[in-house]
């Protein structure tokens, strides 16, 4: 019925959806464990799943790197921003954590 059809488009952006949705828990519980000091964890997977992304071939799988690369870098941001959704009393405090 659609022999022509690629499919690798869409399921680029059913990953872009999943990574980003997977995210969104990944900056909470690590805030709540380790509160910003462990930014410099999301710069080092960032810059690693993006240099991998200039070296890969296949374009499918460089660009999931890439967007696997810039959430984490967009991570570091969401991760000072959930210390203020806590400060504000929209997320939980960890009661073990020193504020």
């Amino acid at each position: 019925m659609f022999p022509n059809l690629y499919y690798e488009g869409a399921v680029l952006g059913l990953c872009t959806f999943l990574i980003i949705g997977l995210f969104h828990p990944i900056v909470i519980k690590s805030e709540y464990y380790f509160g910003t000091r462990c930014w410099w964890v999301f710069l080092l997977f960032g810059i690693l799943f993006t240099a991998a992304a200039l070296l890969v071939e296949a374009v499918f799988w460089s660009a999931l790197l890439g967007i696997t690369g810039f959430s984490c870098l967009w991570s570091i941001l969401e991760i000072f921003e959930q210390r203020e959704r806590v400060r504000k009393g929209w997320f939980p405090k960890n009661p073990k954590r020193k504020y």
